[in-house]
């Protein structure tokens, strides 16, 4: 199965300010502020929840196609995303702008100031799917220009592409139509529980208006797993990998849709699916940064074997290197 990814590549400007930034801001004069933090720590990682997507699956021996709006600054990124195994050939390079970033200083009381620039994520309104050769057998349209996601669902049933909806970050920014439009006909839509609530507001429709609109919803639960439900089969849930020391959370619910759609990707079932996608979650959770972790076949199948069972890792190590599985 050719997966192509579309949606945001950024990097994220992480400092940390051993203060409290409410001590800096002084009662009656907040109409006229000018502060600046003295940092002590600063983090650059690299983002954007496609690249972050992509380069699971890459790391799970897929080649992903990676499709978004980018600067003429992504040389070095491009080339730790080529490194593993991602396909960057339908990236678009910005003349006029540069890769989006994220800046955000966070305090000792966790309190945080951040400011997003979408830099060169406006022009993937400009991408065309149709260009694609050979064109993928399945398009994931997560978070990122709005108009460039509904561009991408739109390409996609023209062209009788299957898609899976991801509209996480973007949903509180969507309205009822646009987000209904972003839904409708996917093969697969991929929500937390926060955002399943919110799209359910967002959209007007109830649950199983949801359902009956989508072939699937994935809904991540944080510690209590992964939800999947069909309009027409019985929902099941798959628990989350126990004892994961919660390190960083950020792109862990990119990891879960890496190994989820890799499952996919190799025929293996919905709970098979499921259960790859929660032992990526663990690997990213355990690590700083959303691609920091390391998607190495025996570390994936032992917790695949102690937390799913010596069947469900036989399963899945046969398409990971044929790592043998441990007993």
């Amino acid at each position: 199965m050719r997966i192509a990814v579309t949606g945001s590549i950024a990097t994220d400007h992480l400092m940390t300010f051993p203060g409290r930034i409410v001590d800096q801001l002084i009662p009656g004069r907040l109409d006229r502020v000018s502060l600046s933090f003295l940092a002590d720590d600063l983090e650059v990682r690299r983002g954007g929840v496609a690249a972050n997507i992509s380069y699971g699956l890459g790391g799970l021996g897929l080649s992903p196609v990676l499709v978004g709006a980018v600067g003429s600054d992504f040389g070095e990124y491009e080339v730790w995303l080529k490194e593993h195994g991602v396909d960057t050939g339908a990236v678009h390079v910005s003349a006029l702008r540069q890769t989006a970033r994220f800046l955000c200083l966070t305090d000792q009381d966790a309190n945080q100031i951040a400011a997003f620039y979408a830099g060169a994520m406006t022009e993937a309104r400009d991408i065309d799917l149709g260009r694609l050769d050979p064109r993928p057998d399945l398009v994931v349209v997560a978070p990122d220009d709005p108009e460039a996601m509904l561009r991408h669902t739109a390409r996609c049933r023209a062209l009788g592409i299957a898609f899976a909806a991801d509209p996480s970050q973007q949903l509180a920014s969507l309205d009822r139509d646009r987000t209904r439009t972003l839904v409708t006909g996917a093969r697969w839509l991929f929500t937390n529980e926060y955002e399943a609530t919110l799209l359910l507001e967002r959209t007007g429709w109830s649950h199983d208006d949801v359902l009956g609109h989508v072939g699937a919803w994935v809904t991540t639960l944080g510690p209590d797993g992964v939800r999947v439900e069909e309009a027409d089969r019985p929902a099941f849930t798959v628990p989350a990998v126990a004892g994961v020391p919660v390190v960083d959370p950020t792109g862990v619910g990119d990891a879960f849709r890496a190994g989820f759609l890799a499952a996919l990707a190799w025929g293996l079932n919905r709970p098979r699916a499921a259960q790859l996608g929660c032992a990526m979650a663990s690997l990213a959770l355990s690590e700083v940064g959303s691609q920091a972790y390391e998607p190495d076949p025996g570390r994936l199948t032992t917790v695949v074997a102690a937390s799913y069972g010596t069947e469900a890792a036989e399963d899945l190590a046969a398409h990971l290197g044929g790592v043998p599985c441990p007993r």
